[in-house]
């Protein structure tokens, strides 16, 4: 009987989970499924600290570069192709690893999250883009106070999403969760606060040597408008190194913030020598 155990490996940036899970994969014979919302696009690879090919020594690598940032890509989208991929490196007789920081990614292959299948309202939209997220969130807390509690409310592109379902079907339906056929081992990665700093900071001092303005330049000549730009966290002007600490170091807060709502999740310290045997022995 093939092993259906799945190993997800989360948390914060720059905690070195991408490392950490090529590693895993060595010693397990495993292939990795990506679960971060802005790697899934061509292009973005210096500004999202993409994994590069010597990084990846040998192994296999999934849903990175799967389409243009030009185009959205959805979380219904990204749960369809996870799956498919799940199915295949077990047939292959390979252990599937998920290794990211995307929150909202992660729940919806784990916790088998079942999407409402409401169409985009373009002119709506439309409308809705002038706003600022503090008014969409309050527009969103009229609308559904449950969905509000549990939503990031500095995210414009769900807050849309989330008021678009409820104008459709009167509310946002509660998450409904499939009992999934594969037990997932949930792997956390912290640091301490100063250490994460530090790592953010020279994580981002790296991203500017290595090209980060070139390829903002080269994503905004191949058509990607600066309203998209700004959706991925990236300044359409030239961002400096300072802003971009700060703007991590706060994307890094509100992915904790998600994290710390599940309770399945075995937490270790990254600053730490982490324990293989004990580490794929958790249950």
């Amino acid at each position: 009987m093939q092993n259906k155990k799945i190993i997800v490996i989360l948390g914060q940036t720059a905690t070195g989970k991408s490392a950490l899970t090529v590693k895993i994969a060595k010693k397990i014979n495993g292939e990795i499924i990506s679960a971060d919302s802005r790697q899934v696009y061509k292009g973005l690879d210096v500004g999202t600290g993409k994994i590069n090919k010597k990084e990846m020594m040998g192994v296999p690598h999934h849903l990175l570069d799967v389409i243009s940032p030009k185009n959205k890509f959805t979380v219904a989208e990204y749960k369809k192709l996870a799956e498919e991929k799940i199915e295949e490196i077990i047939a292959r007789e390979k252990t599937p690893i998920i290794c990211g920081g995307t929150g909202f990614y992660i729940d919806a292959i784990t916790k088998g999250v079942i999407f409402p299948e409401v169409p985009p309202n373009l002119k709506l939209r439309k409308v809705l883009e002038k706003k600022s997220a503090v008014e969409l969130f309050k527009m969103l807390k009229k609308l559904d106070s449950a969905r509000a509690k549990n939503i990031d409310a500095k995210n414009k592109v769900r807050l849309i999403r989330a008021i678009e379902i409820s104008r459709a079907l009167g509310k946002v339906p509660e998450i409904i969760e499939q009992k999934p056929e594969y037990k997932f081992i949930k792997i956390g990665l912290y640091l301490p606060e100063a250490q994460l700093k530090k790592k953010i900071e020279k994580r981002v001092k790296k991203m500017f040597t290595s090209g980060l303005l070139k390829e903002i330049k080269k994503l905004k000549k191949s058509g990607v408008s600066n309203k998209r730009l700004k959706e991925f966290g990236f300044e359409y002007f030239e961002p400096t190194e300072e802003k971009v600490i700060l703007e991590t170091l706060k994307y890094a807060k509100r992915q904790m913030t998600w994290f710390k709502r599940d309770k399945e999740i075995k937490w270790f310290d990254a600053s730490k020598p982490i324990n293989f045997s004990s580490l794929l022995k958790l249950e």
